[in-house]
């Protein structure tokens, strides 16, 4: 997958001088950052409805629209995939592949006794769950 992503974010380098006319890349790239966004936010709720729809196909077709565009936006910041991947790597270090960085700041408690030794439980410091009416 990694080098499906670089050979993608190539030939967005490739085609950011393009005429924007006989470019999408090109014309995006030039409309600027907030533009950029737009699209990638509205990527990620086709994705999402498709999703919810239970529309397989169709989540498959709009996720290579949202990796497209999440692309473009990193190549206008300058952001290479290989930074993506190693913060990706050290949050696997710190928390396992499939964990997300918590918003507030973790502690890690201890395991309670008997518990088998492995991955730390990370809990977030001053939130609150609220129930939802």
């Amino acid at each position: 997958m990694t080098d499906s992503i670089e050979r993608l974010y190539r030939a967005i380098l490739a085609a950011r001088d393009l005429d924007p006319a006989r470019s999408r890349t090109a014309k995006l790239m030039q409309q600027g950052t907030g533009k950029m966004a737009k699209k990638l936010a509205e990527e990620a709720i086709e994705v999402a409805i498709d999703a919810v729809g239970g529309d397989a196909q169709a989540v498959v077709r709009e996720s290579a629209d949202l990796f497209y565009n999440l692309a473009v936006l990193w190549a206008e910041l300058g952001i290479q995939p290989d930074d993506v991947w190693r913060e990706m790597e050290r949050r696997e270090l710190m928390l396992g592949i499939a964990e997300k960085l918590p918003k507030s700041p973790a502690k890690v408690v201890k395991a309670p006794p008997g518990r088998l030794p492995g991955r730390p439980i990370v809990a977030a410091e001053g939130r609150t769950i609220r129930k939802r009416h």
